[in-house]
């Protein structure tokens, strides 16, 4: 794919889905400079009066107002399109939509982003990927730990080596079963389940931090999709670093979310629990009291638009996180997958 060149101080943007992720982008582009939604579809949720509310994970399901003076709303996708104005299509869809719907915004010539995972299969990810080489749009996969404060914050440790090299790593991402959009996350031959829903998001951390893992052995289980609704996975790193993570939809009612890591550095512990509220992020280093780490800024969700749009109007693809990235963490998933199946390692 060439390089576009810059040709506008503004990118007109149409988000595609209208749940909680849905959501969850419109709210993050009003805090994204350059960023001006034109344009939402749906099938079947629309704004009422312009107004859109829905639940999630990480809370701030307040009810979203659009300006219908300036935003258009679409049933179908072809119409937006069709639109010589719209710049950027945010995919925001159920899983098994993102294959049909990437490969028809690329080929109209749109810059495209996607929510995770790229697809349900590696198969499928690689079709978008070879369209997205072969289309004048840019297209990034929506990984927004690579962008979220304490885990970009935690990268650059790793990279600096501020307190040493990684002895050991480990990540949880463990909630109650999805309490929307059932009829989708419940199909596990169309959602992947925990697995693909939750779990990637370290997956895709771990590779991003330590490299692609020479293979992987994970223990899981399933309860609500027919795939892999609980995973517990040590990755094999080409450095030998013991990594593992875990993930889970099989949390009781009144759990709610969280998300945390622990890793230990030659000099220093740094742990982040969720749960933990404004204290989540603390480092300890010996000899030391322990110290509580606060990481100012935008969640990643707004981190990952913005790098989008910015990357669009200075007309050079995304760098944080490349399509190449989206399909490699779909690969590893699936190798994990046929693990817990297999209850055997996977080479990758």
């Amino acid at each position: 794919m060439s390089t576009t060149p810059p040709s506008k101080s503004e990118v007109n943007v149409a988000v595609v889905g209208l749940g909680f992720m849905g959501v969850t982008h419109l709210k993050s582009y009003a805090s994204v400079p350059g960023a001006r939604v034109v344009a939402v579809c749906d099938a079947v949720r629309q704004p009422v009066n312009g107004v859109l509310s829905v639940g999630g994970n990480l809370g701030g399901s307040d009810d979203l107002r659009l300006d219908m003076n300036v935003v258009r709303a679409y049933k179908d996708l072809q119409p937006v399109l069709d639109e010589p104005s719209v710049d950027l299509v945010d995919l925001c869809v159920p899983t098994h939509l993102h294959l049909p719907l990437a490969l028809a915004a690329l080929k109209a010539g749109k810059h495209v982003i996607c929510e995770k995972p790229l697809a349900r299969t590696a198969a499928q990810s690689r079709e978008i990927v070879a369209q997205a080489q072969a289309s004048r749009g840019f297209f990034m996969p929506a990984m927004c730990m690579r962008f979220w404060p304490g885990w970009a914050w935690l990268k650059q440790l790793i990279d600096d080596k501020t307190y040493g090299a990684v002895m050991a790593a480990r990540f949880r991402r463990v909630s109650e079963a999805p309490g929307w959009g059932r009829e989708n996350y419940f199909k596990g031959n169309q959602s992947g389940g925990a697995l693909l829903d939750l779990h990637i998001h370290d997956t895709d951390f771990v590779q991003f931090c330590f490299g692609r893992p020479l293979g992987v052995f994970s223990s899981g289980s399933t309860r609500f999709s027919g795939a892999v609704d609980h995973v517990i996975t040590q990755y094999l790193l080409p450095g030998g670093v013991p990594v593992h993570a875990e993930a889970s939809w099989l949390m009781q009612g009144g759990h709610g979310f969280n998300m945390a890591y622990t890793v230990n550095f030659e000099r220093a512990t740094v742990d982040f629990d969720l749960a933990r509220g404004a204290d989540a992020l603390k480092v300890f280093e010996e000899g030391q009291p322990a110290r509580v780490v606060r990481n100012e800024g935008p969640d990643g969700y707004v981190g990952e638009l913005r790098h989008m749009v910015d990357s669009i109007l200075a007309g050079r693809a995304p760098t944080v996180v490349t399509p190449q990235d989206g399909l490699s963490a779909v690969e590893i998933c699936e190798a994990e997958e046929k693990s817990v199946h297999l209850r055997q390692p996977v080479v990758l």
